[in-house]
Protein backbone atom coordinates (compact mmCIF):
# COMPACT_ATOMS: atom_id res chain seq x y z
CA UNK A 1 0.00 0.00 0.00
CA UNK A 2 0.79 3.63 -0.44
CA UNK A 3 1.63 6.46 2.04
CA UNK A 4 -1.08 8.12 3.05
CA UNK A 5 -0.18 11.25 0.43
CA UNK A 6 0.47 8.93 -2.15
CA UNK A 7 -3.34 7.63 -1.88
CA UNK A 8 -4.34 10.86 -2.34
CA UNK A 9 -3.20 11.01 -6.30
CA UNK A 10 -4.79 9.00 -8.98
CA UNK A 11 -8.27 11.03 -9.08
CA UNK A 12 -7.19 11.32 -12.70
CA UNK A 13 -5.11 8.62 -14.39
CA UNK A 14 -3.99 9.67 -18.36
CA UNK A 15 -5.11 7.35 -21.17
CA UNK A 16 -3.31 4.99 -23.16
CA UNK A 17 -0.59 4.20 -21.20
CA UNK A 18 -1.53 4.25 -17.33
CA UNK A 19 -4.86 2.46 -16.27
CA UNK A 20 -8.01 4.72 -15.49
CA UNK A 21 -9.13 4.50 -12.02
CA UNK A 22 -11.08 6.58 -9.74
CA UNK A 23 -10.17 8.67 -6.91
CA UNK A 24 -8.14 7.50 -3.93
CA UNK A 25 -7.96 3.67 -4.90
CA UNK A 26 -6.24 1.94 -2.11
CA UNK A 27 -4.12 -0.04 -4.83
CA UNK A 28 -3.14 -3.42 -3.69
CA UNK A 29 0.63 -3.39 -3.95
CA UNK A 30 2.26 -6.42 -5.35
CA UNK A 31 2.89 -8.57 -2.60
CA UNK A 32 6.90 -10.32 -4.18
CA UNK A 33 6.82 -13.17 -2.50
CA UNK A 34 9.93 -15.63 -2.91
CA UNK A 35 13.98 -15.40 -1.93
CA UNK A 36 15.42 -14.74 1.02
CA UNK A 37 13.92 -15.86 4.22
CA UNK A 38 12.37 -12.72 5.19
CA UNK A 39 12.56 -13.31 8.76
CA UNK A 40 14.16 -11.28 12.11
CA UNK A 41 15.07 -13.95 14.09
CA UNK A 42 14.59 -11.71 16.85
CA UNK A 43 12.20 -10.49 18.66
CA UNK A 44 10.62 -7.00 17.27
CA UNK A 45 12.02 -5.26 20.67
CA UNK A 46 15.39 -6.19 19.95
CA UNK A 47 15.00 -4.12 16.60
CA UNK A 48 12.57 -1.30 18.11
CA UNK A 49 13.59 2.14 17.32
CA UNK A 50 16.73 1.39 16.05
CA UNK A 51 16.69 4.48 13.14
CA UNK A 52 18.83 4.99 9.83
CA UNK A 53 18.27 8.61 10.84
CA UNK A 54 17.22 8.66 14.31
CA UNK A 55 14.84 11.83 15.46
CA UNK A 56 16.23 13.74 18.32
CA UNK A 57 14.50 16.14 20.87
CA UNK A 58 10.88 15.54 22.57
CA UNK A 59 8.08 14.46 21.30
CA UNK A 60 5.51 16.80 20.99
CA UNK A 61 2.39 14.65 21.62
CA UNK A 62 3.97 12.88 24.49
CA UNK A 63 6.07 15.20 25.99
CA UNK A 64 8.97 12.61 26.59
CA UNK A 65 12.56 12.34 24.47
CA UNK A 66 12.01 10.25 21.56
CA UNK A 67 13.38 6.62 21.89
CA UNK A 68 15.56 6.17 18.79
CA UNK A 69 18.93 5.13 18.39
CA UNK A 70 21.45 5.14 15.92
CA UNK A 71 20.53 2.29 14.10
CA UNK A 72 20.25 1.00 10.01
CA UNK A 73 17.71 0.79 7.21
CA UNK A 74 18.00 -3.13 7.87
CA UNK A 75 17.19 -2.56 11.70
CA UNK A 76 14.04 -1.07 10.73
CA UNK A 77 13.25 -3.70 8.43
CA UNK A 78 13.72 -6.33 10.84
CA UNK A 79 11.39 -4.45 13.29
CA UNK A 80 8.81 -4.55 10.67
CA UNK A 81 9.26 -8.30 9.49
CA UNK A 82 9.24 -9.29 13.35
CA UNK A 83 5.98 -6.62 14.90
CA UNK A 84 4.30 -8.20 11.76
CA UNK A 85 4.83 -11.57 13.13
CA UNK A 86 4.15 -11.01 16.43
CA UNK A 87 0.96 -9.08 15.76
CA UNK A 88 -1.00 -8.74 12.29
CA UNK A 89 -4.02 -10.98 12.25
CA UNK A 90 -3.45 -12.86 9.69
CA UNK A 91 0.42 -13.77 10.27
CA UNK A 92 0.43 -17.39 8.79
CA UNK A 93 -0.65 -15.50 5.52
CA UNK A 94 2.20 -13.22 4.83
CA UNK A 95 4.58 -13.67 1.54
CA UNK A 96 8.05 -15.35 2.70
CA UNK A 97 9.78 -11.69 1.06
CA UNK A 98 13.55 -10.95 1.16
CA UNK A 99 13.95 -7.54 2.67
CA UNK A 100 17.04 -6.93 0.33
CA UNK A 101 14.46 -6.57 -1.98
CA UNK A 102 12.93 -3.64 -1.33
CA UNK A 103 14.95 -0.10 -1.13
CA UNK A 104 13.08 1.54 1.92
CA UNK A 105 11.44 0.03 5.17
CA UNK A 106 7.98 1.27 3.82
CA UNK A 107 8.67 -0.84 0.34
CA UNK A 108 9.14 -3.42 2.38
CA UNK A 109 6.07 -3.36 5.10
CA UNK A 110 4.10 -2.54 1.86
CA UNK A 111 4.08 -6.61 0.78
CA UNK A 112 3.61 -7.56 3.92
CA UNK A 113 0.37 -8.41 4.27
CA UNK A 114 -2.70 -11.05 3.11
CA UNK A 115 -2.63 -12.09 -0.64
CA UNK A 116 -6.19 -13.74 0.05
CA UNK A 117 -9.36 -12.36 -1.09
CA UNK A 118 -12.96 -11.81 0.31
CA UNK A 119 -15.78 -13.99 -1.37
CA UNK A 120 -16.32 -11.09 -3.60
CA UNK A 121 -13.24 -11.40 -4.87
CA UNK A 122 -11.16 -8.15 -3.10
CA UNK A 123 -8.65 -8.45 -1.08
CA UNK A 124 -8.88 -9.08 2.08
CA UNK A 125 -6.09 -6.63 3.13
CA UNK A 126 -7.19 -3.38 1.76
CA UNK A 127 -6.42 -1.40 4.57
CA UNK A 128 -2.63 -1.44 5.00
CA UNK A 129 -0.92 2.50 5.31
CA UNK A 130 1.38 4.17 6.66
CA UNK A 131 1.64 7.84 7.49
CA UNK A 132 4.46 10.41 9.17
CA UNK A 133 4.04 10.06 12.51
CA UNK A 134 3.87 13.83 13.11
CA UNK A 135 1.41 14.25 10.71
CA UNK A 136 -0.68 11.43 12.11
CA UNK A 137 -0.54 12.63 15.79
CA UNK A 138 -1.58 15.73 14.63
CA UNK A 139 -4.98 14.49 12.53
CA UNK A 140 -5.77 12.26 15.13
CA UNK A 141 -5.88 14.68 17.82
CA UNK A 142 -7.20 17.76 15.92
CA UNK A 143 -8.80 16.31 12.56
CA UNK A 144 -6.26 19.37 11.18
CA UNK A 145 -5.13 18.51 7.90
CA UNK A 146 -3.65 19.88 4.65
CA UNK A 147 -6.77 20.94 2.58
CA UNK A 148 -9.12 23.39 1.10
CA UNK A 149 -11.70 21.90 3.51
CA UNK A 150 -13.79 20.17 0.82
CA UNK A 151 -14.46 16.37 0.39
CA UNK A 152 -14.08 15.51 -3.04
CA UNK A 153 -15.68 12.67 -4.61
CA UNK A 154 -14.92 11.03 -7.79
CA UNK A 155 -17.80 9.73 -9.80
CA UNK A 156 -16.06 8.05 -13.33
CA UNK A 157 -13.50 5.88 -13.30
CA UNK A 158 -13.06 7.01 -17.52
CA UNK A 159 -13.31 10.12 -19.39
CA UNK A 160 -15.02 12.24 -18.82
CA UNK A 161 -14.12 12.25 -15.57
CA UNK A 162 -16.57 13.96 -12.44
CA UNK A 163 -14.93 15.18 -9.60
CA UNK A 164 -17.64 16.59 -7.31
CA UNK A 165 -17.95 18.10 -4.05
CA UNK A 166 -19.67 15.62 -1.29
CA UNK A 167 -19.40 18.64 1.94
CA UNK A 168 -18.00 21.30 2.69
CA UNK A 169 -16.10 21.98 6.25
CA UNK A 170 -17.21 25.25 8.05
CA UNK A 171 -15.43 27.99 8.24
CA UNK A 172 -13.17 26.88 5.43
CA UNK A 173 -11.34 27.95 2.16
CA UNK A 174 -14.20 26.11 0.19
CA UNK A 175 -16.91 27.33 2.42
CA UNK A 176 -15.47 31.06 2.47
CA UNK A 177 -15.59 30.31 -1.79
CA UNK A 178 -19.02 29.03 -1.84
CA UNK A 179 -18.05 25.80 -2.57
CA UNK A 180 -21.53 23.75 -2.28
CA UNK A 181 -22.33 20.05 -2.13
CA UNK A 182 -22.66 19.08 -5.75
CA UNK A 183 -20.60 21.43 -7.23
CA UNK A 184 -18.18 19.78 -10.12
CA UNK A 185 -14.40 20.64 -10.58
CA UNK A 186 -14.50 21.63 -14.25
CA UNK A 187 -10.75 22.85 -14.56
CA UNK A 188 -8.10 23.40 -12.13
CA UNK A 189 -5.30 26.09 -13.35
CA UNK A 190 -7.11 25.74 -17.14
CA UNK A 191 -6.12 22.48 -17.36
CA UNK A 192 -9.50 20.70 -18.25
CA UNK A 193 -9.83 18.35 -15.48
CA UNK A 194 -12.94 16.43 -17.47
CA UNK A 195 -10.52 14.70 -20.03
CA UNK A 196 -7.21 16.06 -19.54
CA UNK A 197 -4.70 14.67 -22.57
CA UNK A 198 -1.73 14.23 -20.70
CA UNK A 199 0.19 12.77 -17.81
CA UNK A 200 1.67 16.18 -17.36
CA UNK A 201 -1.98 17.24 -16.83
CA UNK A 202 -2.92 14.46 -14.80
CA UNK A 203 -0.10 15.07 -12.27
CA UNK A 204 -0.78 18.51 -11.76
CA UNK A 205 -4.53 18.31 -11.37
CA UNK A 206 -3.94 15.21 -8.51
CA UNK A 207 -1.08 17.55 -6.91
CA UNK A 208 -3.49 20.26 -7.02
CA UNK A 209 -7.00 18.70 -5.93
CA UNK A 210 -4.70 17.08 -2.67
CA UNK A 211 -2.26 19.69 -1.29
CA UNK A 212 0.53 18.68 0.27
CA UNK A 213 0.93 21.78 2.53
CA UNK A 214 -0.71 24.73 3.62
CA UNK A 215 -0.45 28.04 1.75
CA UNK A 216 -1.12 26.31 -2.28
CA UNK A 217 -3.23 28.69 -4.42
CA UNK A 218 -5.24 27.29 -7.65
CA UNK A 219 -7.98 28.49 -9.39
CA UNK A 220 -10.82 25.73 -9.55
CA UNK A 221 -13.29 26.38 -12.32
CA UNK A 222 -16.48 24.56 -11.13
CA UNK A 223 -19.94 24.06 -12.31
CA UNK A 224 -22.61 24.29 -8.95
CA UNK A 225 -25.72 22.12 -8.85
CA UNK A 226 -28.33 23.93 -11.22
CA UNK A 227 -25.91 26.30 -12.96
CA UNK A 228 -25.53 26.25 -16.95
CA UNK A 229 -22.00 28.56 -16.33
CA UNK A 230 -19.10 27.70 -14.51
CA UNK A 231 -17.15 30.39 -12.27
CA UNK A 232 -13.51 29.91 -11.63
CA UNK A 233 -12.32 30.88 -7.79
CA UNK A 234 -9.42 30.88 -6.04
CA UNK A 235 -8.86 28.31 -3.49
CA UNK A 236 -5.88 28.12 -1.04
CA UNK A 237 -4.90 25.29 0.81
CA UNK A 238 -4.76 25.72 4.59
CA UNK A 239 -4.51 23.80 7.94
CA UNK A 240 -8.34 23.02 7.98
CA UNK A 241 -9.75 21.48 11.45
CA UNK A 242 -12.21 18.91 10.54
CA UNK A 243 -15.99 19.66 12.05
CA UNK A 244 -16.83 15.92 12.32
CA UNK A 245 -20.71 16.57 13.26
CA UNK A 246 -22.53 18.60 11.46
CA UNK A 247 -26.33 19.62 10.44
CA UNK A 248 -27.80 18.30 13.96
CA UNK A 249 -31.49 19.24 14.43
CA UNK A 250 -35.07 18.23 13.98
CA UNK A 251 -35.66 17.35 10.12
CA UNK A 252 -38.37 20.54 8.94
CA UNK A 253 -41.39 19.20 9.09
CA UNK A 254 -41.11 15.50 10.89
CA UNK A 255 -41.49 16.36 14.31
CA UNK A 256 -39.99 13.93 16.67
CA UNK A 257 -37.71 12.79 13.78
CA UNK A 258 -33.90 14.22 14.32
CA UNK A 259 -30.72 13.90 12.04
CA UNK A 260 -27.09 14.28 12.37
CA UNK A 261 -23.67 14.06 10.19
CA UNK A 262 -21.33 12.45 11.30
CA UNK A 263 -18.58 12.67 9.55
CA UNK A 264 -15.35 11.27 11.72
CA UNK A 265 -14.65 9.20 14.72
CA UNK A 266 -11.95 12.11 16.15
CA UNK A 267 -11.23 12.98 19.50
CA UNK A 268 -12.83 16.23 18.82
CA UNK A 269 -16.25 14.31 17.80
CA UNK A 270 -16.65 13.51 21.62
CA UNK A 271 -18.15 16.97 22.57
CA UNK A 272 -19.58 17.25 19.76
CA UNK A 273 -22.07 14.13 19.78
CA UNK A 274 -22.55 15.16 23.58
CA UNK A 275 -24.03 18.57 22.30
CA UNK A 276 -25.97 16.88 19.60
CA UNK A 277 -27.40 14.46 21.38
CA UNK A 278 -28.19 17.09 24.23
CA UNK A 279 -29.92 18.78 21.30
CA UNK A 280 -31.81 15.92 20.10
CA UNK A 281 -33.44 15.08 23.39
CA UNK A 282 -37.33 13.99 23.06
CA UNK A 283 -37.16 12.45 19.60
CA UNK A 284 -38.68 9.52 18.58
CA UNK A 285 -36.42 8.53 15.50
CA UNK A 286 -32.77 8.78 14.53
CA UNK A 287 -31.50 9.18 11.34
CA UNK A 288 -27.78 9.18 11.62
CA UNK A 289 -25.91 10.10 8.31
CA UNK A 290 -22.82 8.02 8.21
CA UNK A 291 -22.61 7.78 4.54
CA UNK A 292 -19.04 9.35 4.48
CA UNK A 293 -17.77 8.47 8.07
CA UNK A 294 -14.57 6.14 7.70
CA UNK A 295 -14.23 5.58 11.22
CA UNK A 296 -11.28 6.05 13.95
CA UNK A 297 -11.47 5.64 17.37
CA UNK A 298 -13.55 2.77 18.80
CA UNK A 299 -14.45 4.51 21.97
CA UNK A 300 -16.26 7.19 20.18
CA UNK A 301 -18.11 4.64 18.59
CA UNK A 302 -19.11 2.78 21.83
CA UNK A 303 -20.00 6.55 22.95
CA UNK A 304 -22.60 6.97 20.72
CA UNK A 305 -24.18 3.83 20.78
CA UNK A 306 -24.53 4.14 24.23
CA UNK A 307 -26.07 7.59 23.84
CA UNK A 308 -28.32 6.38 20.60
CA UNK A 309 -29.57 3.09 22.85
CA UNK A 310 -29.80 4.60 26.44
CA UNK A 311 -28.79 2.62 29.67
CA UNK A 312 -31.52 -0.02 29.98
CA UNK A 313 -30.00 -2.04 26.34
CA UNK A 314 -26.98 -1.66 26.51
CA UNK A 315 -26.47 -2.00 30.64
CA UNK A 316 -23.96 -5.31 31.04
CA UNK A 317 -23.76 -5.36 26.88
CA UNK A 318 -20.98 -6.52 24.95
CA UNK A 319 -20.46 -3.18 22.48
CA UNK A 320 -17.18 -5.49 20.53
CA UNK A 321 -15.45 -8.37 21.70
CA UNK A 322 -11.71 -7.51 20.22
CA UNK A 323 -10.02 -10.55 18.57
CA UNK A 324 -6.67 -10.85 17.72
CA UNK A 325 -4.20 -13.25 16.19
CA UNK A 326 -3.98 -17.20 17.40
CA UNK A 327 -0.72 -16.28 19.75
CA UNK A 328 -3.45 -13.94 21.71
CA UNK A 329 -6.33 -15.79 22.79
CA UNK A 330 -6.51 -14.24 25.98
CA UNK A 331 -4.20 -11.27 26.52
CA UNK A 332 -4.22 -7.84 24.72
CA UNK A 333 -0.28 -8.33 22.97
CA UNK A 334 -0.16 -4.37 23.19
CA UNK A 335 -1.41 -3.33 26.86
CA UNK A 336 -0.69 -6.65 28.66
CA UNK A 337 -4.04 -6.91 29.85
CA UNK A 338 -6.72 -9.82 30.18
CA UNK A 339 -9.17 -9.89 27.14
CA UNK A 340 -12.61 -8.20 27.65
CA UNK A 341 -15.41 -7.36 26.00
CA UNK A 342 -15.55 -3.73 24.93
CA UNK A 343 -18.84 -2.40 26.86
CA UNK A 344 -21.09 0.17 25.45
CA UNK A 345 -19.05 3.45 27.80
CA UNK A 346 -21.82 5.51 29.51
CA UNK A 347 -19.48 8.04 30.12
CA UNK A 348 -16.99 9.91 28.50
CA UNK A 349 -13.27 9.15 27.79
CA UNK A 350 -11.46 12.23 27.95
CA UNK A 351 -11.04 12.48 24.44
CA UNK A 352 -12.40 15.66 24.21
CA UNK A 353 -14.55 16.28 27.66
CA UNK A 354 -13.51 15.34 31.54
CA UNK A 355 -13.23 11.52 31.82
CA UNK A 356 -15.90 10.33 33.76
CA UNK A 357 -18.55 12.92 32.51
CA UNK A 358 -21.83 10.64 32.46
CA UNK A 359 -23.11 10.97 28.32
CA UNK A 360 -26.76 11.64 28.07
CA UNK A 361 -29.05 8.99 25.93
CA UNK A 362 -31.70 9.11 23.43
CA UNK A 363 -32.80 5.61 24.55
CA UNK A 364 -34.28 4.36 21.40
CA UNK A 365 -35.18 0.98 20.38
CA UNK A 366 -34.10 1.64 16.21
CA UNK A 367 -31.84 4.06 13.97
CA UNK A 368 -31.81 4.91 10.52
CA UNK A 369 -28.20 4.60 9.33
CA UNK A 370 -27.37 6.39 5.72
CA UNK A 371 -24.46 4.76 4.25
CA UNK A 372 -21.99 4.51 1.78
CA UNK A 373 -18.79 2.62 0.64
CA UNK A 374 -16.77 5.38 2.73
CA UNK A 375 -19.17 4.11 5.58
CA UNK A 376 -16.35 1.56 7.11
CA UNK A 377 -14.61 0.09 10.21
CA UNK A 378 -15.52 1.97 13.57
CA UNK A 379 -18.76 3.33 11.83
CA UNK A 380 -19.93 -0.24 10.80
CA UNK A 381 -19.17 -1.15 14.79
CA UNK A 382 -22.07 0.98 15.46
CA UNK A 383 -24.17 -0.59 13.26
CA UNK A 384 -22.99 -4.07 14.26
CA UNK A 385 -22.94 -3.20 18.23
CA UNK A 386 -26.59 -1.96 17.94
CA UNK A 387 -27.78 -5.11 16.06
CA UNK A 388 -25.89 -7.41 18.59
CA UNK A 389 -28.27 -5.50 21.32
CA UNK A 390 -31.47 -5.97 18.85
CA UNK A 391 -31.73 -2.34 18.22
CA UNK A 392 -33.12 -2.30 15.28
CA UNK A 393 -30.92 -0.79 12.56
CA UNK A 394 -32.52 0.05 8.92
CA UNK A 395 -29.76 0.68 6.37
CA UNK A 396 -30.63 3.16 3.49
CA UNK A 397 -28.25 4.07 0.88
CA UNK A 398 -25.14 1.69 -0.84
CA UNK A 399 -23.13 -0.97 0.99
CA UNK A 400 -20.55 -0.48 3.39
CA UNK A 401 -16.66 -1.03 2.87
CA UNK A 402 -16.55 -4.01 4.97
CA UNK A 403 -13.74 -3.37 7.93
CA UNK A 404 -14.47 -5.54 11.16
CA UNK A 405 -10.80 -5.04 11.73
CA UNK A 406 -8.35 -2.40 13.48
CA UNK A 407 -5.12 -1.90 15.01
CA UNK A 408 -3.08 0.00 17.34
CA UNK A 409 -0.97 2.65 15.24
CA UNK A 410 2.40 1.65 15.91
CA UNK A 411 5.35 4.37 15.62
CA UNK A 412 9.02 3.59 14.81
CA UNK A 413 11.48 6.13 13.96
CA UNK A 414 9.33 8.45 12.62
CA UNK A 415 7.09 6.30 10.51
CA UNK A 416 3.47 5.36 11.91
CA UNK A 417 2.34 2.11 10.96
CA UNK A 418 -1.17 0.95 10.68
CA UNK A 419 -1.19 -2.92 10.16
CA UNK A 420 -4.56 -5.32 10.74
CA UNK A 421 -4.11 -6.44 13.88
CA UNK A 422 -7.80 -7.66 15.46
CA UNK A 423 -11.21 -7.99 14.44
CA UNK A 424 -14.32 -7.01 16.01
CA UNK A 425 -17.64 -9.15 16.97
CA UNK A 426 -20.82 -7.63 18.34
CA UNK A 427 -22.76 -8.94 21.52
CA UNK A 428 -24.03 -12.33 19.38
CA UNK A 429 -20.39 -12.80 17.71
CA UNK A 430 -21.32 -11.79 14.81
CA UNK A 431 -18.18 -9.73 12.29
CA UNK A 432 -18.38 -11.48 9.23
CA UNK A 433 -18.68 -8.33 7.08
CA UNK A 434 -15.92 -7.71 5.26
CA UNK A 435 -18.04 -7.03 2.21
CA UNK A 436 -19.81 -4.72 3.81
CA UNK A 437 -23.49 -4.49 5.17
CA UNK A 438 -26.00 -4.19 2.67
CA UNK A 439 -29.44 -2.46 2.85
CA UNK A 440 -32.02 -4.95 1.59
CA UNK A 441 -32.12 -8.82 1.31
CA UNK A 442 -31.72 -11.56 4.19
CA UNK A 443 -27.82 -12.57 4.22
CA UNK A 444 -26.62 -11.92 7.67
CA UNK A 445 -24.85 -8.81 6.43
CA UNK A 446 -28.03 -7.76 5.17
CA UNK A 447 -30.58 -5.18 6.64
CA UNK A 448 -33.63 -4.03 6.18
CA UNK A 449 -33.42 -0.58 4.32
CA UNK A 450 -33.20 1.04 0.78
CA UNK A 451 -30.53 1.14 -2.14
CA UNK A 452 -30.33 4.39 -3.01
CA UNK A 453 -28.04 6.19 -4.38
CA UNK A 454 -26.04 9.77 -3.62
CA UNK A 455 -27.93 12.38 -3.68
CA UNK A 456 -25.39 15.46 -5.16
CA UNK A 457 -28.33 17.63 -6.32
CA UNK A 458 -29.92 17.88 -2.36
CA UNK A 459 -27.66 19.89 0.56
CA UNK A 460 -27.34 17.11 3.74
CA UNK A 461 -29.87 17.01 6.21
CA UNK A 462 -32.54 18.39 3.41
CA UNK A 463 -35.63 16.31 3.06
CA UNK A 464 -35.89 16.00 -0.59
CA UNK A 465 -32.25 14.38 -0.24
CA UNK A 466 -32.58 10.87 -2.02
CA UNK A 467 -31.23 8.93 0.73
CA UNK A 468 -32.51 11.03 3.72
CA UNK A 469 -36.23 11.50 1.98
CA UNK A 470 -35.76 7.45 1.21
CA UNK A 471 -35.45 6.69 5.28
CA UNK A 472 -38.55 8.71 5.79
CA UNK A 473 -40.42 7.40 3.50
CA UNK A 474 -39.72 3.74 5.08
CA UNK A 475 -40.67 5.07 8.11
CA UNK A 476 -44.15 5.66 7.00
CA UNK A 477 -44.64 2.91 5.05
CA UNK A 478 -41.52 0.33 5.32
CA UNK A 479 -41.28 0.78 1.47
CA UNK A 480 -38.52 1.54 -1.23
CA UNK A 481 -38.69 4.29 -3.32
CA UNK A 482 -37.59 3.10 -7.09
CA UNK A 483 -34.49 2.01 -7.77
CA UNK A 484 -33.32 5.03 -9.57
CA UNK A 485 -34.67 7.28 -6.77
CA UNK A 486 -31.93 10.36 -6.49
CA UNK A 487 -29.48 9.23 -9.14
CA UNK A 488 -27.92 12.92 -10.96
CA UNK A 489 -24.59 11.49 -12.19
CA UNK A 490 -24.06 9.28 -15.62
CA UNK A 491 -24.69 5.81 -14.93
CA UNK A 492 -22.46 4.53 -17.72
CA UNK A 493 -19.60 6.32 -16.89
CA UNK A 494 -19.51 4.84 -13.24
CA UNK A 495 -20.53 1.33 -13.86
CA UNK A 496 -17.15 -0.06 -13.05
CA UNK A 497 -17.24 1.93 -9.45
CA UNK A 498 -19.38 1.74 -6.40
CA UNK A 499 -22.51 3.25 -6.70
CA UNK A 500 -21.30 6.58 -4.98
CA UNK A 501 -17.90 6.58 -6.52
CA UNK A 502 -14.78 7.08 -4.52
CA UNK A 503 -14.13 9.71 -1.76
CA UNK A 504 -10.93 11.80 -2.10
CA UNK A 505 -9.61 11.16 1.32
CA UNK A 506 -6.71 10.05 3.23
CA UNK A 507 -6.38 6.15 4.26
CA UNK A 508 -6.33 7.70 8.14
CA UNK A 509 -9.77 8.97 7.79
CA UNK A 510 -10.69 4.79 7.11
CA UNK A 511 -9.77 2.81 10.42
CA UNK A 512 -10.81 1.03 14.05
CA UNK A 513 -8.64 2.41 16.33
CA UNK A 514 -7.59 1.54 19.90
CA UNK A 515 -5.97 3.71 22.33
CA UNK A 516 -3.57 2.53 24.40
Amino acid sequence: METAKQALSGIWRARLRLPLVAALLMAVASCGGGGGSGTATLPSSAYAARCAVPRSGTDPASGKPFPDAQGTVDDEKNWLRAWTSELYLWYREVPNADPSAYATPIDYFNVLKTRLLTASGKPKDRFHFTYSTAAWEALAQSGVEASYGVQWVSLSSAPPYRVVAAYTEPGSPGAAAGVARGAQVIAIDGVDAVTPSTAAQVNELNAAIAPSAAGELHQFTLLDVGATTARTVPLTSANVQTTPVQNVGVVPGFPGVGYMLFNDHLAVAEAKLIDAVHQLAGITDLVLDIRYNGGGYLDIASELSFMIAGSNATAGKTFEKIVFNDRYPTTDPLTGLPLRPVPFESAAGGYSVPRGQALPSLGLSRVFVLTGPGTCSASESIINSLRGIDVEVIQVGSPTCGKPYGFYPQDNCGTTYFSIEFEGVNAKGFGDYDDGFTPGGSGPANLPGCQVADDFSHALGDPQEARLAAALGYRASRTCPPPTHGLVREEAAIASLPSDGQLVRSPWRENRILRR
